[in-house]
Formats: structure tokens, sequence, C-alpha cells
């Protein structure tokens, strides 16, 4: 275990007296106490935790015992309050009479909730059993067939409550006038308090179910209120106690009354997603477009052009739904499921049940965006943050905050916007008017840079990507647009865009201008798709370039080969991710980044944290439980024949360095059992290697030895894949020497079979990683980030030491590194796992290479000088593993 910067406020393992399992592994006590402190001291952490160590189960123990503790402290701390108003001059037993008093309403509180709760899980059990008992198909509720739109053009008109710099208006009767005038659209607000809560992120919903399982074997106690037994609080179904080597038991809900623990601690959970998860409208979940806007607007309508899912404001529906969600943990599925019994909609409902939820869960990008925290509601403001798979962090960030747009996208949004203006410009207010043309300037402005960037493009006789490619700074980009934008605020349009909603309603005019005009033509009224404006696009690129500074790029490229049909892209380019991730550092308690291969962690630290202070930053590294025998790393340098293995980019087609892979590939599936995973640095290199051992009849060899499979490129074939992979490697024959064929999947680094997939025990007895998998460095993104690199560590005026790597160059490598150790964490997947790791490249023997890789496989790294070292290596240790298998 390695500790950076030690903290001081160090709970002993007796104050985790909620983890399931007694007693703890060392490095669960250790990791669970680094996080309870990181809390305490409102610390950022980093924390790499190898898969199979307990990781999620260990955070959410210290985390909620944290939470735990700091309910009790704030209970504490309102009894000490009463005691301090009761004053020193009142007579002790009045004193102590107002300390009763007030922990009496403090537990009348807490009972009255835990009441209502209560009552909303026998709610939900009834209607789960109503679904159930019924015979026939559930008959859905259909919503009224929706009238003919009126042709009113006013409906199109923006809404006149944007505010103007200029108006007389003060700012208090704008305030009032605001409360008058308050929208429809939104639940009457509960005066309950919102409470401390813990904000669980991952990378998809798929990642996020495997958090309630372990909640669940949590052991947390409840204190009841009350003696009847009918009031007590009873463990739902979500809620069950399952063993973790035993399957999760279905419960009906006639079993909830009877399988009761009254003592487990129910925490009110939230599972947060997106329409496309959570809707239950199946009439517009059936039509193509834009689920979003076709619910915003559902949303807004009233009467039967209202969502019949969505209780109006003054129905007690959605509260009542919303307790049924904190009554017990519900993950995104079961979200869904109650939401259609209770016939009330989830998406809704599920942030409705934000401030009263202790623990929250959420995919990367509801948490990163904050476009989507205001959306939801989310104020991280004093909270916990926990970011799980965060090796991911990094590209999600940079991922989410590019933009692009096509000419194709620029020029509908154009027209768009200037017939709208033409339509309505003696209706529209002055502010309106004012912004109106100041967006068509813009657009019109990003046209003629794009159109006169195509032309260059045309007359060039370069067909290389930098020839096809113009990488502009911000400033510059403005400079390009020229005088039409000279005085334009973006922040100021982008703000007027956001405030009025307008960008809906000139998407919502031009589709019925094209249905009328379609109508007019075919004499038949067509309803064009409904798809997400095309100024929303534009508009999420003009957030990105008003608020860019010097970590901002905008890249013009053309998409295609030179031909008439070609369009010209322009996206914006964040280099800088923690620009967007500071938001969450600064407004939370603290920010816990957990992750199996966190290495290298100085490279995390550098790009996302380079604002926080040393004494704030913290980092948790531990070793895997199991035994160091069970794992052997071997890092290869010569092939069969002698040759030097290195697989660079102009290597990776050398026939003759291929066949001698293949002899090596071959030789190991004479000697590793069950199945063997081998990543090659890119799809060409693996299709390189493909067509040279067809030709050399090298893969019909590997064939008689193992099942042979290669990692698909199309997402819908990966799943069949993996079956037929994990089938060969459970129904393999025994040969004549009794060892088991098993199977061979080749897979790419960095690709679908690379992360986020367990190939446990016999899916990896060995798992092989050929060469580095550097990314291109003629991409011009990758050379924005490395300029940019450098650029910051000279402003900073770091200075390292001789032969050292500058930052473009570290930055490079720890892509790479953080690529390949990924890879390597398909295997080992619990304590009783065993697997052989093998690293094929002379370049693994460089320090700087191996310094980066995870400190639980760098220490006890073998390198091979020959290939008969290899072999002898390999065979001892799945000789031992039969040995102790037969023993």
């Amino acid at each position: 275990m390695t500790m950076v910067h030690d903290v001081l406020v160090l709970p002993t393992p007796e104050q985790f007296p909620a983890f399931p399992y007694d007693p703890p592994y060392s490095i669960q006590i250790d990791l669970m106490r680094h996080i309870y402190s990181s809390i305490e001291r409102k610390h950022v952490t980093l924390v790499e935790s190898p898969t199979g160590t307990g990781k999620t189960l260990s955070l959410l123990c210290s985390s909620l015992s944290w939470l735990t503790d700091e309910r009790e402290r704030a209970r504490k701390g309102q009894i000490s309050e009463s005691q301090q108003a009761s004053g020193s001059s009142e007579p002790a037993w009045v004193a102590a009479q107002a300390i009763q008093m007030r922990q009496r309403e403090l537990e009348a509180q807490d009972r009255e909730y835990e009441e209502r709760l209560a009552k909303a899980r026998k709610a939900e059990a009834r209607l789960r059993a109503l679904a159930r008992a019924r015979v026939t198909k559930r008959q859905r509720i259909t919503a009224s067939a929706v009238q003919e739109a009126e042709d009113n053009d006013a409906a199109f008109l923006p809404d006149d409550d944007v505010k103007d710099e200029k108006d007389n208006i003060s700012p208090a009767v704008r305030a009032l006038m605001a409360k008058v005038d308050k929208g429809g659209a939104k639940w009457p607000e509960d005066r309950e308090p919102t409470c401390t809560k813990i904000y669980y992120a991952s990378r998809t919903h798929s990642q996020l179910t495997q958090v309630l399982p372990e909640l669940r074997k949590l052991k947390f106690r409840h204190v009841s209120y009350t003696s009847d037994a009918s009031l007590q609080i009873s463990r739902p179904e979500s809620c069950a106690d399952v063993p973790s080597n035993h399957k999760k038991r279905s419960i009906e809900p006639d079993d909830i009354e009877h399988d009761m623990d009254v003592d487990r601690r129910q925490w009110r959970t939230v599972s947060l997603g997106s329409r496309k998860q959570l809707c239950i409208n199946e009439d517009i979940r059936s039509k193509s477009g834009d689920l979003d806007e076709r619910c915003r607007e559902l949303l807004e309508g009233k009467g039967e052009k209202r969502c019949q899912y969505l209780p109006p404001p003054e129905d007690s529906r959605m509260l009542d739904f919303r307790d049924q969600i904190l009554g017990s943990p519900k993950d995104i599925e079961d979200l869904a499921a109650a939401g259609q019994n209770a016939q009330t909609c989830p998406y809704y409902g599920s942030r409705r049940a934000i401030p009263q939820a202790e623990l929250i869960t959420l995919p990367y990008n509801l948490l990163l965006q904050r476009t989507a925290r205001e959306a939801l509601g989310i104020d991280l403001t004093n909270q916990v943050v926990i970011i799980d798979e965060a090796h991911n962090l990094i590209p999600t960030l940079l991922s989410l905050s590019s933009v692009r747009v096509t000419s194709h996208v620029l020029s509908t949004s154009l027209k768009q916007v200037a017939v709208y203006y033409q339509k309505f410009r003696t209706r529209l207010s002055a502010i309106h008017s004012l912004h109106l043309k100041r967006l068509i300037g813009f657009l019109d402005a990003m046209r003629k840079v794009m159109e006169d960037r195509k032309v260059a493009i045309s007359k060039s006789s370069s067909h290389t990507t930098e020839g096809r490619t113009e990488v502009l700074t911000i400033p510059k980009f403005m400079q390009k647009l020229g005088r039409k934008v000279d005085g334009i605020n973006l922040l100021e349009i982008e703000a007027y865009l956001k405030q009025s909603k307008i960008a809906r309603k000139i998407s919502g005019y031009a589709d019925v201008a094209a249905s009328n005009e379609a109508e007019g033509s075919k004499h038949k009224k067509q309803s064009p798709a409904r798809t997400t404006p095309p100024l929303h696009t534009v508009e999420a690129f003009m957030l990105g370039i008003a608020g860019a500074r010097e970590d901002g790029r905008v890249i013009f490229s053309i998409a295609g080969d030179h031909t008439q049909s070609e369009e010209v892209e322009v996206k914006y380019q964040l280099l800088n991710p923690s620009t967007t991730f500071r938001e969450v550092v600064d407004a939370a308690r603290s920010v816990v980044l957990a992750g199996g291969t966190m290495s290298p962690m100085s490279d995390v630290i550098c790009q996302l944290f380079p604002f926080v202070p040393s004494e704030r930053m913290t980092t948790f590294s531990c070793g895997h439980i199991i035994p160091q025998s069970h794992v052997q790393t071997l890092c290869l340098t010569k092939g069969p024949a002698g040759s030097i293995l290195e697989f660079k980019h102009a290597q990776q087609s050398d026939k003759q360095l291929l066949n001698e892979l293949g002899q090596l590939i071959l030789n190991f599936c004479n000697v590793v059992p069950g199945g063997m995973v081998v990543f090659f640095p890119s799809y060409s290199a693996l299709s390189f290697a493909q067509r040279s051992w067809s030709a050399a009849q090298l893969l019909d060899k590997i064939g008689t030895k193992k099942k042979v499979l290669l990692e698909p490129q199309e997402s819908g074939a990966v799943e069949p894949t993996l079956r037929e992979y994990a089938e060969a490697v459970r129904d393999s024959s025994l040969d004549r020497s009794g060892k088991r064929t098993g199977a061979v999947l080749f897979a790419v680094v960095g690709a679908k079979l690379s992360e986020g997939l367990n190939f446990s025990d016999d899916l990896a007895r060995a798992v092989i990683v050929i060469g580095l998998p550097f990314a291109n460095k003629n991409s011009p993104e990758l050379q924005e980030r490395m300029r940019y690199a450098n650029e910051v560590e000279a402003r900073l005026g770091n200075k390292k030491p001789s032969g050292a790597k500058d930052a473009a160059s570290e930055l490079y490598e720890n892509m790479c590194m953080n690529a390949v150790n990924q890879s390597i964490g398909r295997a080992i997947r619990h304590r009783m796992d065993w697997a052989s790791l093998i690293l094929i490249d002379r370049r693994y023997t460089s320090s700087s290479i191996q310094n980066k890789l995870p400190s639980w496989i760098k220490h006890d790294l073998v390198v091979c000088e020959t290939f008969g070292q290899t072999m002898k290596h390999l065979g001892g240790f799945y000789r031992e593993k039969k040995q102790h298998a037969l023993g």
C-alpha cells in the first residue's frame, strides 16, 4: 500500500460494522479508512484498487459510514443549539426539559418521515401485486389523438420574458412578476429540507447496476422509533441480503411484509438516467426523431396535449411516487417498472426525489455537464462525489466538451433563423429582434468562413490529413469571422438562446412550414421526423468558444474525398479537461476518483487537478488480494527464431515478424489451458496479422489447438462473439494429454473488449498484449493537446532533469499505458483467480514504461531474454496450478 499526504483522521476497523464480511481483508480496511478520512478532511483523492478487492463495497461502506456519523453530529449540534438557547440563567431542570423536548421533536420528525416511506413501500407492493394479478396484458393507457394544430403563428412567437439590460423595470418588480407568471411545468416545491448526500457516478448504466447489489450486502443498523410493528421499517425486495455467492432471489410482493429485517438501515437511494432509459410513454417512444424534444412539448402542454404520465402540479401522485422511489433502492430497470405500475413518469419522479435522497447513482455525463446538472436540479455544494471507473474520466471530459458542426447543419440553422426572422420581424420585441439579427450575422460569418475553407482545400493538391485540416486558436477564429461579429458578445447570445428557448420555436415553425409545403405539393400532410434542432448544435459550439481562453481550439476539416458532396466540418476542441471538472471539485465537499487501474496517477493529477493545493490532494494504491503465486507477469523480447520483438507502426505489417509472432502464439496454445485473450495495438495490426497467418496457414494450426475468434468492429456482433468464446472455453474437450483446448480471442487495445468486461477463471488463463498502442500522432486533436501540454509546462517554469521527457511526450506515453493497463485488468477478477500476463515488445523493458504499470504487476515482472526462458516460466506456472487443482 502507498499513501501520499497521510491523513490524520484514521477510523479503527470497528467503525465499519456494516461491512458484510468478518473480518475484512487488510487492504479493504486500509481503503475504507482512507476514504472515510478523505471525506472528513474535505480532500480530493485518487484510489487504485484492483478488481476483485471489493472496491465498490468498500467505497459504499466507508462513505455511508461517514454519512451516518455526519448525521449524528448534526443531530447533536441541533440539540446543543437548543441547550444554548435555553440560557445559563434557567434552572437545570428547565434546561434539561427543553433538551428532551427538542430531542423528541427530532425523533418525531424522523418517525413521521420513515412512516411515510413505509406507507409508500406498501403502496408500491400493492401496485406490483395488481400488475402481476392481471390475467390479460396491461391495456396501455393511450393519449387522446393529437388534434389538428391550428394555423396560429402566434404559437411560435418567443416568450416576452427575456431580460433586456436597457429596460426600466427594477429587479424587485421583475422578481414579483416572475412569481406571478410562474410556469406550470414545475411541481410545487416540497418544504422538507434537503440532506447531505453521496453522488456515485460511473461510466455506464450497466456498471451502475452493480452498485445496488453491493449496497444490499451492507449491514447498517436502523433505529426504530415505535413499538408498533406495523410502523417499523421492513425490508423490501430490493434490500434483500443477497450472499455474494448466491443468485438474486425473486421475492414476490406478498412476501415483502414477511421477509423483514427491522434492524436493516434503509438508504434513500435514487438512480438517475436519461429519458431514453426512463420514458414509459410508448406513443412518443415509437416515433422517430428526438425523444427529448417530444417530451418537453408534452410537458409544457395542457389538457389532452400533456403527457398522461405527468400529473398536473396540483395532483399529489408525483409526490406519492417520489416516496415510492425513496422507499426502496431501485436501479434504472426497477425505476422504469415502478413508473409503469404507478402510471407516473419515472424520469421526472427521480428528479423529484433528489432533494431527500442520501445516495444518488448516475452516469458520468449527468454529473460532469453543467447543463445536465442544472436540468436535474443537482447542487453539489458541500456534497460527496465518488466517481468509479475513473480511468475513463479524462477522455470523457474532453469528449463532452467537444462540439462538431457540419456545413449542412450550419446552413440549415441559418436558413431557419432567417426565414423565422422575416416571418415575425414586425411582431418581435426589440430585444428579440436585436439578438436574432446578431445571431444571423454570426451564422452567416461562419458560413462564409467554411465556404472559403472548402475552396482552399479543393485548390490544394495535398491529400494528407495536415493539408485538409486547419487549427485555430479562439482569437484567430474570431478574427477570421471578420467584421460581421465585431461587437457581438457570444455569451449574451448564448444566454439569450438558453433563456428564451427560441431554438425550439424556430425548429417548430420550420417543421410546420415544411409540412405545409409538402401538403401543397403532394396533396397530403406529411409530418417531418422530429430531430434535435440544428440550432442546438450551433448553440453548444458557441458556448464552447465563448467560454474558452487559451485551452480551446477550433479545427476545420473536410469529411470525405475530393468530391462535390464533401462537407466542411468545424470542431471546438477543449485541450484542458480540468476546466469543466473544476466546477465539480470546487463545489463538492470531497471528490473520490476510484478505479481498478488508475496508473499512472501522476498523469491524472497533472491533467485534472493542477488547481488543487497539495495539502488537499491525496492518493491511495493497494495491492491485489490474490496471492503472489496466482499471477505471473512476463516481458518477452525475442521470438522463437531469436528475432527482436518490437511492434512499432512500421513493423506491424512485417510478414517475417508476424510469422514469428504467429509461431509464438501457437506455442503458447500448447501450454495455456482454457481461454487466452490476445490484444493487438489496433484493428489494422490485427488485420495484418490475420492475413499473414492465413497465407502461411498458421491460423489453421492455431485453430487445431484452440478455437479462434476475432473481435468484431460492429457493436452488434460483440455479444454473439463473447457468447461463442465462452461456450468454446466451457465445452472444450480433452485431448490425449488431458489438456483443455479452449479458445483464443484476438482483440484490440482500447476497443470494445479491452474494458468493462470480466474474463475470469478459465475465460482468461493468459492475457497477452502485443506491442504498445500509441495513438496516431498525426491526429490534429492529439497534436494540439501535446503542444498545449508543453505550453503549460513552460508557463509554469517546471525544470526537468537532463534527459527527461517533456510534458507532451509524457502525455503521449501515459495515454498508451493507460490503455495497456485496462487490457491487463481483464484477467484476475477475484481472490482465487489466476493467470499469466504476457507483454510482447522489447520496449516494455524500459524503466519509464514499467513505472507506469500497476504496482501489483510491475514489482514481480520478469524480463525473458530468450523465448526458451518464456516457455520455461509458463510451463512451470501452469504445471503448478494443475497439480494444485488435482491435489
